[in-house]
């Protein structure tokens, strides 16, 4: 998958997940969901960032099933192509549609390899995505899956606590703050 090909790793934690998410890909295994919670035990997830550039800040939702802070996302469905979930699910969880950031275009700046927490665990293989909308044109959310929606500064994030968090997103916010500022 050139997808995954294509990132560049923001540190060696990254390296070893795109390296891992590599041999995921290369080695046959199922890559999309076919039963929830966790059939297969990995697979394909699209998250996508919400940014605001005028105002600098990113979208951060409380995931009800999760229990903490997360970019909005969801698996792939089989046969989907990474973008078009991320096309998708911003549909279904904010009612907007998905604008590409264009320093990141319809590609993903980031890639995480992440072991789930609670009931049905497995393991999710995550594209990071980044699309642009007017804080403003976030008006709803999908309240079955998120609790409540924050605007937050990359500052923000980072002061935040790690453990209310996505475990990546920190990094993923210096990648992200770098990555504008190029």
């Amino acid at each position: 998958m050139t997808l995954v090909e294509d990132i560049d790793p923001w540190d060696d934690l990254e390296r070893a997940h795109l390296r891992t998410a590599g041999e995921w890909l290369c080695s046959g295994a199922p890559v999309y969901r076919v039963r929830k919670p966790d059939i297969p035990e990995t697979h394909l997830v699209s998250y996508f960032v919400v940014l605001d550039d005028k105002r600098g800040e990113l979208l951060l939702v409380a995931h009800r099933k999760a229990g903490l802070w997360l970019p909005p996302g969801g698996h792939v469905e089989p046969g989907e192509e990474p973008w078009a979930a991320v096309a998708r699910e911003c549909r279904e969880e904010l009612g907007i549609p998905a604008v590409a950031a264009q320093f990141t275009g319809e590609r993903p700046l980031f890639l995480t390899v992440t072991r789930t927490r609670g009931q049905g665990e497995h393991t999710d293989v995550s594209l990071w995505y980044v699309i642009s909308a007017d804080a403003e044109s976030v008006v709803a959310w999908d309240g079955a899956e998120f609790s409540a929606i924050r605007w937050l500064t990359p500052d923000q994030v980072l002061a935040e606590a790690l453990d209310s968090m996505d475990p990546h997103m920190h990094r993923f916010t210096r990648k992200l703050v770098r990555a504008r500022a190029s």
